[in-house]
């Protein structure tokens, strides 16, 4: 209970006190492979306080998963922008970012190994208590953060800004350690409304306690700026959704707050 107080008021204090974000870069290695990451934290906050992996779209670790890693900072959270290619690759023609992405994808151990290296370097973070993390993601990002959870990564939540929510690996009964939101447009020819159906009958069948969002109007990308840029140049079902942006955003802290505040028992 005390520690529950103490993050409280540390969150109070957070959203009073001068944004202070400190960024830097990191970098970490996993089954050889150099992975270049970001840590974001606001110094006015003293104490340890929870901390969130934020996994980026199929661009790769680009300045918009950085943005949304000092955006957590300015809640009071500590967040590390991942790596999940390898070396801080990213990818400028949806070509590559498809390779990128299934070279991940296609290969569950190697995505596991470089998400436990991301969870463990964030755990050792000086203002980071490692018995409270989370993960975020997008795109792809999200995609990777729900097959965490389907195979019982020891985080408190996970939220998935449309990300897929398909699987060849359904979460089994019991396996599910996070509490998991997805966020999805209902305008989004990636994410159907038989997928979205599918994973609620997923996630019921292993037990997880879950919620399922999804915005009118919206389509794939929704709270990237730039997606209307990259829907043009590229001729993909992308849109930028200003209001859907603001509404996952505010319900996924809504949702973090919430998890960190439950006690969890594994």
């Amino acid at each position: 209970m005390k520690t529950l107080l103490c993050f409280i008021v540390l969150m109070f204090a957070a959203a009073s006190a001068h944004a202070a974000v400190q960024g830097k870069e990191v970098s970490y290695r996993a089954d050889g492979t150099t992975l270049k990451g970001y840590v974001a934290y606001d110094d006015a906050v003293k104490g340890k306080r929870p901390g969130i992996l934020v996994i980026h779209e199929w661009w790769g670790h680009n300045e918009y998963a950085r943005k949304r890693a000092r955006m957590l900072a300015e809640r009071g959270y500590t967040a590390l922008a991942v790596d999940m290619y390898g070396d801080g690759k990213q990818a400028h023609h949806p070509d590559d970012a498809g390779k990128f992405a299934s070279e991940v994808s296609k290969n569950a151990a190697l995505a596991k190994a470089r998400f436990d290296a991301a969870y463990n370097l964030l755990g050792k973070e000086a203002t980071v208590d490692a018995g409270n993390i989370a993960a975020i993601g997008y795109c792809f990002g999200g995609s990777v953060a729900l097959n965490m959870a389907r195979i019982g990564e020891p985080l408190k939540a996970v939220v998935s800004f449309h990300g897929g929510l398909g699987t060849a690996s359904p979460a089994l009964a019991g396996k599910v350690k996070a509490r998991i939101a997805s966020f999805t447009g209902e305008d989004d020819p990636m994410i159907p409304a038989a997928q979205v159906a599918a994973f609620r009958q997923e996630m019921d069948r292993a037990g997880a306690r879950y919620i399922v969002v999804t915005y009118p109007g919206a389509k794939h990308a929704f709270t990237n700026p730039d997606a209307d840029k990259y829907g043009r140049e590229f001729k993909l079902p992308l849109a930028y959704d200003a209001a859907a942006d603001k509404a996952s955003w505010d319900e996924g802290l809504a949702f973090l707050a919430d998890a960190f505040r439950v006690k969890q028992e594994y």
